[in-house]
């Protein structure tokens, strides 16, 4: 597929469809004239524009996809049979791709709404989309390897990618579209026990921050397994492994993987 000059049609341009426009738009692959969004809300297609003023916007979702290579489905679950219904007989599925970010409607769901011979994705990302950080894990039916690596590539712009079979789809949202407010969560916690110890809540969010980023630093730039790390930060008899050892006697691992594992659609 010829990746110079695609055409992109986004239909939703909510939370999800909106961030992903708007990255795609600062990215290098796709030109910012070559995006097309339809949405019902004038304020969702008004946001887009205001940043990106070179998007097109409309209220059609039959106009949007017209020319287009890819059409992106960035609704809620409950909306895709309704956009199905509306444009199936539109498509052209020899030449294109359809991509949804709906969590939980599986391919044997969008071969039904679609075509048997439709090309599809799944692709699961999380909120980061919206600064070009997210983990974005996708799956694909009748997709050719080079279907496949237009697509990853389309969303290694917009963060990680992981190509997965579509049974660990769910276990992935779970650790990364579900994480994502997980990882807010501890930062919060973080930040009320630094209120707790006499710092004020701007400058103890800054310090969490700061902290989780050198984490992260260090653990990619080392190889390493989280363990090895602490065990250079606990030394025997001292303050950080006294931390560690109330917050699992208070259930901190215990909880975070009940948490995924309670996440984890079946």
């Amino acid at each position: 597929m010829e990746t110079t000059n695609l055409k992109i049609a986004i239909i939703g341009a909510g939370n999800m469809g909106g961030a992903i426009a708007r990255g795609l738009a600062k990215g290098t692959m796709i030109k910012a004239s070559n995006i097309a969004v339809s949405d019902i809300s004038e304020a969702n297609l008004a946001a887009i524009t205001a940043e990106q003023p070179a998007i097109s916007t409309m209220s059609s979702n039959i106009e949007v996809i017209k020319n287009a290579d890819i059409v992106i489905i960035a609704v809620k679950p409950w909306l895709v049979e309704t956009i199905a219904n509306e444009i199936e007989n539109k498509l052209d599925y020899k030449k294109q791709l359809i991509v949804s970010v709906a969590a939980g409607v599986d391919f044997s769901k969008l071969v039904d709404l679609f075509d048997t011979d439709a090309t599809l994705f799944r692709v699961i990302p999380n909120t980061a989309i919206d600064v070009m950080q997210s983990v974005s894990t996708i799956s694909a039916l009748n997709a050719t390897t080079e279907q496949q690596e237009v697509i990853l590539s389309l969303f290694s712009e917009l963060g990680k990618v992981f190509l997965v079979p579509e049974s660990q789809l769910n276990a992935f949202m779970s650790l990364s579209s579900c994480g994502i407010a997980y990882a807010f969560r501890y930062i919060r916690a973080a930040m009320e026990g630094g209120v707790e110890m006499g710092i004020y809540p701007n400058v103890a969010k800054e310090v969490v921050l700061q902290t989780l980023r050198g984490a992260i630093d260090l653990i990619e730039a080392n190889e390493s397994h989280p363990e090895v790390e602490i065990d250079k930060v606990t030394t025997p008899g001292g303050i950080t492994i006294k931390g560690l050892n109330e917050m699992e006697a208070n259930g901190f691992t215990n909880a975070v993987i009940k948490g995924l594992k309670a996440s984890h659609l079946k």
